[in-house]
């Protein structure tokens, strides 16, 4: 059994109250709460009352996205990422999702690097006053100023700042960045989505391509998570397809079930003992 999450993008027509219900009738061990979705975040509800239902409901709110290009840095992400802390922390989320910048701008290698790291130098003292820890999310996008999750872990055992900074494994952005190495003790997050499109090359994968996972998926979402569990990882494992034909879905629920299960079993045949 992996430990079930779900990203509010895998049904975003759900409110808040119906995302923490099918959660906890799919056994997840939380949710990620998104502020880019149509609407007021949280539907105009008060952060407290989000986080006490969650609470009711044994279910974790594991992160609230998101700080768009953070390492774009200004005052006014400092505002941004300020506000979204305080949010996070009125409602009991654990992490506050960071995502990279994604406008083919400021992409030379040095520069990349010094924005990251001045990106995080101003973050962790946010994070430090609401104890709370910074994912960051990295985007294999040839157009992302930070594509490499090696750049993401350098940047943070560089700062000394293991304990305010995690990364996210997305098994999709994993595969369009061209794999690589896989850091299971600076993960906090995965997000697993599939891939059932084969006319298309894995670096040209887009968003909207993204589906739940069941025995087409192309880019080996099982082998991923199976890796990262071998080498110690334990935390929550995420759904968030952006494919339209996921978001319509009428019983979202089966077909969620249907892949959280067919993942599972194919872990475990191969990994009888897990």
């Amino acid at each position: 059994m992996i430990n079930r999450a779900l990203n509010h993008m895998a049904a975003p027509r759900l409110n808040w109250s119906e995302l923490l219900g099918l959660a906890d009738r799919l056994c997840c061990v939380g949710v990620e709460f998104r502020n880019d979705l149509p609407g007021e975040l949280f539907d105009g509800a008060s952060p407290q009352k989000v986080g006490d239902a969650a609470r009711a409901s044994g279910l974790r709110i594991l992160a609230l996205a998101e700080v768009k290009a953070f390492n774009d840095w200004s005052d006014a992400k400092r505002e941004e990422a300020a506000a979204l802390m305080k949010i996070a922390k009125a409602c009991g989320a654990e992490t506050v999702s960071l995502i990279a910048r994604n406008d083919a701008k400021g992409m030379g290698d040095t520069e990349r690097r010094a924005d990251l790291a001045v990106a995080l130098r101003e973050l962790k003292p946010l994070l430090d006053e609401h104890d709370l820890v910074g994912l960051i999310e990295t985007l294999g996008f040839e157009t992302c100023a930070l594509r490499r999750k090696s750049e993401a872990v350098e940047a943070i055992e560089t700062l000394g700042a293991k304990t305010r900074f995690r990364i996210v494994h997305d098994t999709f952005h994993h595969v369009v960045a061209g794999g690589g190495a896989i850091f299971p003790e600076h993960t906090g997050m995965v997000h697993i989505s599939g891939i059932v499109e084969h006319d298309v090359l894995l670096s040209k994968l887009e968003d909207p391509m993204r589906v739940l996972v069941d025995t087409n998926d192309r880019i080996d979402n099982v082998g991923q998570v199976s890796a990262l569990l071998d080498a110690g990882y334990d935390g929550p494992v995420s759904f968030e397809p952006f494919a339209q034909e996921v978001h319509v879905l009428a019983n979202p629920q089966a077909k969620l079930l249907q892949s959280f299960q067919y993942i599972e079993a194919t872990l475990q045949e191969a990994m009888p003992d897990r």
